[in-house]
């Protein structure tokens, strides 16, 4: 069954004036490019302008907005005779993607170029006003040749709200003239930075799982496009020369032959004018294709040449700064490099724009009809938990992919995502199942799966990133085609006649949406129990953390019963009822363990010295996914903060001096006294071995001693380290995002809605014994590899029997240990549930 895909574009609103005239950047900014900062309202008004001057070849497009209210635009720049079937073109690549019927009648090349995706590598922006220019200005023949058969899109800024973060930093610190000086304020950005968007995310690693808005509105124009070529424009340190394609390995397997060779031929077009200018660059080191979710990535394993172009400047650049070789590097030079490479890959996606389509058409026939992938379909068991696929079928929609169900039950074999072995399995009709013989097929297999093939483990980012680990799926991957034969049909919630006023309202616990109505009904003032025990209720089983609301102890909240229903059903919570408080089987709704959850007041430390990055994962969390309240406390003066007015501190990843003797002393007395501490990742370690809190890397001295010396007589044994060596020889003690299944005491709160086994993203090194006195809830036992992804053979030793997720109980209070980041990125799942367990459940 092919599906097709209805495509809607935005429509600008731009009044075109008759007497427009182009201007250049320049003459429109008042100012020469690079002389300083563009805002990012006069980059969009600039683009407009341009929309009107030129409308036979230029439209300017809204997507989007981000958090703090930005526009996100695209502006589609063809030929006059293109742009007259620009519509017809696009719909065509499409029909040649296999994701619209029919056959296309146009050959024209789409480039698709993206700047600012990191708000303080800051030139992209400005090199991006120079592109569009020299794209319609009419007196540069070359553009206008290779307009004839190729589209460009540019993208003028990703990040807007980091962008504008970072110029406003530099305009208010920024010298005047402008201070070469690297060691000067203006080129030492302060806390978090403008590199990440509103909420400090890294939108370049949420191209695939989309959790930030401007990533979500990006993704579903993309899928309207789905260009030839993209360029994802970046800067890195100042001191580094310019780096262009080709990618260095690893590169996934699912790349096509045609994708690395024209990766080639890109870069040595792009050589070929840096070469005249003599200006310096490099290839094929440090930045690979593996990780799907960055700007490079995510095109290449949508069909494009996907690829990442560095400037040295970043953060560290101004306007002018001086590198180590004693050279002025300008704000100028650095647009200028970034406008020579854009236009040397429209020049070239030109010159090939035949080439281009027709190895389009063949990645995605490739994909339809002989995917090379030895796992065809994926199988999403129906018994997984209604709200967790929804989700994922969701985000399986976003992309464009295509699932539904079997026309038909029988036994099948596959790879089992929860035993990690290759069993026998009963296909059913209500299971989901999507296979890769679909234009979106080598996406599908990067994401899913069992195992990937890494070239090389020096690599830039994670290595392991599955999503059927991440939502704690039921899955299985099979060696043979199963077709859609059925569009997907979701289970519905059944509807329970509610008497007027029951004895309570039941609600079961296991998903990051019951979290969400948990909340909902503590903003109201509404009074929440949580059973500890499993109970059986009217001959239905309920888990560890099902919550229970009474008419008892909330005859003050105003129309209650309507109140709760009608949380429930905004929030599509299936709603069980029951006229007594005597269940079936289990403890009764009165019993001591039944827990009435108090209100969290939730602070979380925020500021210089913590991870901007997962502080703002930490904060999206709260405001914009279970939507309850959080206050963010400074570190600059978090030492004068009363925590008596919080019952929850949270403490994210970070690299702290902030926790001396005194400090801690203070914490572990409002802990005592009945406060919450939630420390995550590397933020243990300035808790580890300190007096008042029972986290330890090793027992004794006694064992420290003794790991020290295996370690010196290992380092023995293997002789002197060669220079060459020594980047490769500490992968043996590194971790590069991989996933491990971590044993879980599902009857501790800390566990509530989560299975026996957590699959955990482990992204650090860290490795501590269990607690002595607490409750070690999520352990790795005995000998240690991961389920996916690469680890050195050295910290798997080390990992052997220790904690991963651990509750030590203090007084009336607690301490949570997160060893591992359960909130990396937002994108996975069943991280998310242990997190909210931590804030809402534990110590109730």
């Amino acid at each position: 069954m092919k599906r097709i895909f209805v495509v809607g574009l935005i429509i600008s609103s731009t009044i075109v004036s008759a007497q427009t005239k182009l201007q250049s950047p320049s003459a429109f900014l008042g100012y020469e490019l690079g002389d300083r900062f563009t805002p990012h309202y006069r980059v969009v008004e600039y683009f407009k302008h341009v929309a009107d001057a030129v409308p036979s070849q230029v439209r300017v497009q809204q997507y989007g907005e981000t958090y703090e209210h930005r526009p996100l635009i695209y502006v589609t720049i063809a030929s006059a005779d293109n742009f007259k079937n620009v519509e017809q073109i696009r719909q065509d690549n499409l029909k040649r993607a296999g994701m619209l019927e029919g056959t296309p009648t146009t050959k024209v090349a789409i480039v698709w170029l993206s700047y600012n995706v990191h708000g303080n590598e800051s030139n992209s922006m400005e090199a991006s006003m120079k592109t569009i220019y020299e794209l319609v200005n009419r007196e540069n023949n070359k553009t206008k040749e290779w307009l004839k058969n190729t589209v460009v899109i540019i993208d003028p800024c990703i990040n807007p709200d980091g962008r504008d973060r970072y110029m406003n930093y530099y305009n208010q610190y920024g010298n005047s003239p402008a201070n070469a000086d690297p060691q000067t304020r203006e080129h030492r950005e302060l806390w978090p930075g403008g590199r990440s968007n509103h909420y400090m995310f890294d939108l370049n690693r949420d191209w695939a799982w989309e959790t930030q808005i401007e990533s979500q509105t990006r993704i579903k124009i993309y899928n309207q496009w789905m260009p030839h070529v993209h360029v994802d424009f970046h800067e890195q340190g100042f001191n580094s020369p310019y780096y262009f394609a080709p990618a260095a390995e690893p590169f996934h397997e699912v790349i096509s032959n045609w994708q690395r060779e024209f990766q080639t031929i890109i870069g040595k077009n792009n050589a070929k004018y840096f070469d005249e200018q003599g200006w310096l660059y490099f290839t094929k080191e440090r930045f690979d294709l593996f990780y799907p979710s960055y700007g490079d990535t995510y095109p290449v394993y949508n069909g494009a040449i996907g690829m990442t172009y560095e400037q040295g400047g970043g953060p560290g650049g101004g306007l002018t700064v001086t590198t180590a070789e004693g050279d002025p590097l300008t704000l100028k030079d650095r647009l200028t490099h970034h406008f020579t490479t854009g236009i040397s890959t429209i020049e070239i996606s030109s010159m090939n724009a035949a080439k281009l389509n027709d190895e389009f058409e063949k990645f995605f026939n490739e994909n339809i009809n002989n995917p090379a992938s030895p796992y065809k379909t994926y199988v999403i068991k129906a018994e997984n938990n209604p709200d967790k696929i929804k989700k994922l079928t969701d985000w399986l929609m976003t992309h464009q992919i295509q699932f539904g169900h079997a026309s038909a039950g029988k036994v099948s074999r596959g790879f089992d995502f929860t035993s990690q072995m290759v069993n026998n399995f009963n296909l059913t009709t209500e299971d989901i199942v999507f296979n890769i013989y679909q234009p979106k097929g080598r996406f599908i297999t990067t994401v899913f799966e069992p195992q990937n093939k890494l070239t090389d483990s020096l690599t830039y980012d994670i290595t392991a990133w599955n999503l059927f680990y991440g939502y704690g799926m039921k899955a299985f991957a099979v060696n043979e085609k199963i077709a859609v034969a059925k569009s997907f049909q979701p289970k519905p919630n059944a509807l329970e006649n509610i008497p007027a006023k029951p004895y309570a309202y039941v609600f079961k616990y296991q998903s990051l949406n019951d979290v969400e109505l948990l909340a909902a009904l503590m903003k109201k003032g509404i009074k929440v129990r949580s059973s500890k025990k499993t109970f059986t209720l009217n001959g239905q089983s309920f888990e560890h953390g099902t919550l229970i609301v009474t008419q008892r102890n909330n005859e003050t909240i105003a129309d209650f019963d309507n109140a709760v229903q009608s949380i429930a059903k905004t929030l599509n919570r299936k709603i069980y009822i029951s006229a007594t408080g005597f269940v079936d089987k289990g403890l009764d709704f009165g019993s001591g363990d039944v827990n009435f959850l108090k209100m969290p007041k939730v602070a979380l430390l925020m500021g210089e010295q913590t991870s901007s990055l997962n502080d703002g994962e930490v904060w999206h969390f709260f405001e914009q996914q279970i939507h309850f309240p959080v206050n963010m406390i400074g570190t600059d003066y978090f030492k004068n903060v009363d925590l008596s007015k919080y019952n929850v501190l949270v403490v994210p990843e970070g690299n702290y001096r902030l926790f001396e003797e005194v400090q801690l002393a203070s914490i572990e007395k409002w802990i005592t006294d009945g406060g919450r501490l939630i420390v995550i990742a590397g933020a243990n370690s300035s808790f580890a071995d300190k007096k008042g809190f029972g986290l330890k890397e090793f027992a004794d001295e006694e064992a420290k001693k003794k790991a020290e010396k295996a370690e010196k007589e290992q380092k023995d044994l293997e002789g002197p380290m060669k220079y060459a060596d020594a980047e490769r020889k500490e992968l043996s003690n590194s971790i590069s995002g991989a996933i491990y299944k971590v044993t879980m005491d599902k009857s501790h709160p800390l566990a509530f809605g989560l299975d026996d086994f957590y699959y955990s993203l482990r992204t650090n090194e860290q490795h501590y014994i269990y607690l002595e006195h607490g409750w070690n809830v999520g352990v790795l036992k005995g000998k240690q590899k991961p389920v996916m992804g690469f680890a050195g053979n050295k910290i798997n030793k080390k990992l052997e029997n220790t904690l991963v997720f651990g509750v030590e109980d203090k007084g009336k209070g607690q301490v949570v240990y997160l060893v591992d980041n359960p909130m990396f990125r937002c994108f996975w799942e069943n991280g998310k549930m242990l997190f909210a367990n931590a804030v809402f459940m534990v110590g109730q």
